[in-house]
């Protein structure tokens, strides 16, 4: 009976990392689509600024927000505090895309690892599941499911041996 249901026991756990391991590529995609979207707007929302700096400073858009920031009037000194924002977004975004221009475990990795906090919490809030059966996906989910299913066969093995060493330590020892 015990061996019944360690064998539906695993096959539940392969058929859940299968389904995970299958979203991973389709996470992926939504998230770079998200880097990609925002690069784009932010972008667009500078380039007013960035002709003004192109007119103006030879392209550099530093020397319009150190303008901005030095001016006396407040407005301009809190415009140049919004353009330099603008300007670290874009920095941040185009740093994330060029991480993400990669394969896709290392692009998984990047996310996993070093994903944008406000790009994932996006793309998690809007992320709409799919089992893409597509060889990327279906690579993703059979190596998650041969890791999870590893990873339980190696702690079943650390406990049964854990668990025998207890036992023979704690049966008493025949005397002669």
């Amino acid at each position: 009976m015990t061996a019944v249901l360690y064998r539906y026991l695993m096959i539940i756990m392969a058929c859940i990392s299968l389904l995970i391991g299958l979203q991973a590529p389709n996470f992926v995609d939504q998230y770079q689509k998200r880097v990609d979207a925002h690069l784009r707007e932010v972008s667009i929302n500078l380039q007013p600024y960035q002709e003004i700096a192109n007119k103006y400073f030879n392209g550099d858009l530093n020397k319009l927000i150190e303008l901005h920031r030095n001016s006396e009037v407040k407005p301009f000194q809190e415009e140049g505090l919004a353009i330099a924002k603008m300007v670290a977004r874009k920095l941040r975004f185009e740093a994330d895309m060029a991480a993400l221009q990669t394969s896709l475990p290392l692009k998984a990795l990047h996310v996993l690892l070093h994903g944008d906090k406000e790009m994932l919490d996006e793309a998690m809030g809007q992320y709409s599941y799919a089992v893409p059966l597509n060889q990327d996906a279906l690579v993703f989910g059979a190596c998650a499911a041969l890791a999870v299913l590893l990873l339980v066969e190696l702690l079943l093995a650390l406990a049964r041996l854990a668990f025998r060493k207890l036992s023979r330590s704690a049966s008493p020892t025949p005397t002669q």
